[in-house]
């Protein structure tokens, strides 16, 4: 692991502090290095000439989005029932997780309650992939964490409730989600969906992810006070 080896070779991060993931993955995703100053998540052509060549840094991106695929789909295939509870079917009956197994592998799925109790004609779309919604939902948090408009809003938010979390600190907080992501623990990945989501709604043609009210001001202001008890 790149991080443990440069905590060996004693290299520290911008901060002064020894290497971490998220301190690395902040380095990575650094586009100051491409010659662009970023203000409030979006990129502008700076005054600084780049160090990084866009070819180098489009491969390392390129690295990291595979490895976070792989990541994720191991994690979840051992992480059942992620959605257990939020997940509701076209006729709005809620969706219960199953599994079955074909030799050694374990195929999950949510069937809907209208089709264990009334037959496959109760609902039209019985049942759904495990894999495949929870990869949707994630998705959907991911996006979320990435927006700008949504981590200045969440910020407002938590400020009301905690004068001391600033704007630049509930960004940071949210941005270091989505990279770490697949690094967390799958217990901690299912907490993390309970807290922000409040239902997730299948339908024929799409599907809606309804966020708790107060669950981003809640995790921020949770990221935030860890990452202070660490510092």
């Amino acid at each position: 692991m790149l991080a443990r080896e440069l905590r060996d070779g004693g290299v520290l991060a911008p901060s002064g502090k020894p290497f971490d993931k998220g301190a690395l993955y902040s380095l990575l995703n650094n586009r100051t290095y491409q010659g662009l100053a970023v203000h409030k998540g979006t990129a502008y052509p700076g005054e600084h000439p780049a160090i990084v060549p866009q070819d180098l840094w489009d491969k390392v991106h390129a690295i990291l989005a595979e490895n976070a695929r792989t990541r994720s789909a191991n994690t979840r295939a051992q992480t059942p029932a992620l959605l257990k509870g939020l997940l509701f079917g076209p006729t709005g009956a809620a969706m219960s997780p199953t599994h079955t197994r074909k030799g050694n592998r374990l195929y999950r799925y949510y069937v809907s309650q209208d089709v264990l109790k009334l037959g496959p004609e109760a609902c039209p779309v019985g049942r759904v992939s495990a894999a495949e919604i929870e990869s949707a939902v994630i998705d959907q948090l991911r996006g979320i964490f990435r927006q700008p408009e949504i981590i200045v809003g969440t910020w407002r938010t938590a400020r009301e409730e905690q004068d001391d979390v600033g704007e630049a600190e509930a960004r940071e907080a949210l941005l270091q989600l989505d990279p770490l992501w697949d690094e967390l623990f799958p217990a901690e990945q299912a907490r993390i969906v309970q807290l922000l989501v409040e239902r997730v709604d299948v339908r024929i043609q799409d599907v809606e992810v309804r966020l708790r009210p107060n669950g981003l001001s809640g995790m921020v202001r949770e990221v935030a006070g860890s990452r202070r008890a660490a510092a």
